[in-house]
C-alpha cells in the first residue's frame, strides 16, 4: 500500500470555475498555469481546458514549452517575456505568444523577426506574432510608464513579424475593493495608451471579480480558476479544485499536561487522543500552520495541534471517538477552504497551492 497521502484534482470543478471567469468577464480570458498550475499540474489542466479555453498563460519560456511538448496548441502567453535573444528565437518557433516589459525585448523580436525565424509559427498562432506590451500603470514592478509606452508600442509596430499587439497592465491592490488604487491604475492605463489600437487586458482574478468598469478584451483568471476567492467577499459559483487529503497512520492517548511535536508548542489541557498523519512541510502543508488550525477528520471539524513537522503532523481526537488508524484527515478541500488554512498560517492561498509536491495527484473527471 501507497503512503495515504495525496491531492485530489477535480477537472470538472477547473472547467466550471473557467466557466465563471468567462461569465463574469464576458470577453476572452487566459486561463493561468504558471507554477505547474499553482500546484495542480499544468499539462493535465490545460487538456482538462482544451477546446473552451481563449488561451493559456505561464510565467516563463520553458513552462510554455512543456505544454507545446504535450501537445497544447491553443494560445500560450508568457508573462516574465523572454530572457535574451535566443528565447526569443524559440519563443517564435514554437509560436508562443511574448509579453515586452523593457526595450530590449523588442529588439530581441526584431532581431529574431529578421532572421525568419517567424516564418516557422505554427498553425495556432499562422497570423503572425501576437506581443503584448506591459504598462507599468502603478505597481512599479514591470513595464512601460508613461511617453515610453507609445515608442514602445510604434517601435513594435515596425516590426513585420509582429501582426498584433495587445496592451496589458497588472492591478497592486485589486483584491481590495475599498481600495482608490485600481481606479487610479485604470486610469494611468488609459492615458498612456490613448490613441494606439489593438486589445486590452487589465483584469488578473480580483479585477474581474470587483472591478467591472476595468474589464477589456481579455481578461487573465488565475487563482480563482483553482477555487480560491479572489475577494473577501464570495463570487459565486467557484468550486475549489484540490482537496489535500491523508489518514490516520498512528493514534496516541496522553494525560494532561503533556507536550506534542516539536519544540513542544502544545501541551495538552485534559487527556488528549492525538492522531499522526501522514503529511509535512515536505508535501507543501505550511509548517508555520499553528494549534488550532482547521481539518476535518472522517469528514467533521478538527483541528491541527502541534508544530508540523516533515512528514507528519498531528491532530487533535479527542471528540472524534470513532476515528482511529485509516481515518481520513482533509488539510483543505470543499470542507476546509485553503484561505483558511493559510490565513491561520499567515500567507496566502498561493503561496501553499503552489508549494504543493511530493504527494500523488488524482485526477477526476
Amino acid at each position: 500500500m501507497s503512503r495515504p497521502a495525496y491531492a485530489s484534482i477535480d477537472l470538472d470543478a477547473l472547467r466550471g470555475n473557467y466557466a465563471v471567469a468567462k461569465r463574469v468577464h464576458g470577453g476572452r480570458v487566459l486561463a493561468v498555469l504558471k507554477a505547474d498550475a499553482y500546484g495542480h499540474g499544468a499539462t493535465a489542466c490545460a487538456r482538462a481546458l482544451a477546446g473552451r479555453v481563449d488561451g493559456y498563460a505561464v510565467a516563463f519560456l520553458d513552462e510554455g514549452l512543456a505544454l507545446r511538448e504535450a501537445g497544447i496548441d491553443a494560445p500560450i502567453l508568457v508573462l516574465e517575456g523572454a530572457f535574451d535573444a535566443e528565447e526569443t528565437r524559440v519563443a517564435l518557433r514554437h509560436g508562443v505568444w511574448l509579453v515586452v516589459h523593457r526595450h530590449d525585448q523588442i529588439a530581441w523580436i526584431a532581431e529574431a523577426a529578421g532572421d525568419a525565424v517567424a516564418d516557422a509559427i505554427p498553425a495556432c498562432a499562422a497570423t503572425g506574432l501576437q506581443v503584448w506590451l506591459k504598462v507599468d500603470s502603478g505597481m512599479h514592478r514591470a513595464g512601460f510608464i508613461g511617453a515610453e509606452v507609445q515608442a514602445a508600442y510604434h517601435a513594435l509596430q515596425a516590426i513585420p513579424a509582429v501582426s498584433g499587439i495587445t496592451l496589458m497592465t497588472h492591478f497592486a491592490r485589486a483584491d481590495e475593493p475599498d481600495s482608490e488604487m485600481t481606479t487610479a491604475q485604470t486610469q494611468a492605463f488609459h492615458a498612456a495608451t490613448a490613441g494606439l489600437a489593438g486589445s486590452r487586458s487589465l483584469c488578473n482574478s480580483a479585477g474581474l471579480a470587483a472591478w467591472p468598469d476595468a474589464r477589456q478584451d481579455w481578461g487573465r483568471a488565475g487563482i480563482m480558476l483553482y477555487g480560491v476567492d479572489p475577494l473577501p467577499t464570495a463570487t459565486p459559483g467557484l468550486r475549489p479544485v484540490m482537496t489535500l487529503r491523508s489518514e490516520i497512520i498512528g493514534v496516541r492517548e496522553l494525560g494532561a499536561g503533556e507536550p506534542v511535536g516539536y519544540g513542544a508548542t502544545f501541551i495538552t489541557s485534559r487527556a488528549t487522543r492525538v492522531g499522526l498523519v501522514a503529511m509535512g512541510y515536505a508535501d507543501g502543508y505550511p509548517r508555520n500552520a499553528p494549534n488550532g488550525t482547521p481539518v476535518a477528520i472522517d469528514g467533521r471539524p478538527g483541528r491541527l495541534i502541534g508544530r508540523v513537522s516533515m512528514d507528519m503532523l498531528t491532530v487533535d481526537l479527542t471528540d472524534h471517538p470513532q476515528a482511529g488508524i485509516g481515518s481520513s484527515v482533509e488539510l483543505w478541500g470543499a470542507q476546509v477552504p485553503v484561505s483558511d488554512v493559510a490565513r491561520a498560517a499567515g500567507t496566502i492561498a498561493y503561496e501553499i497551492l503552489s508549494n504543493v509536491k511530493r504527494v500523488r495527484r488524482v485526477y477526476e473527471t
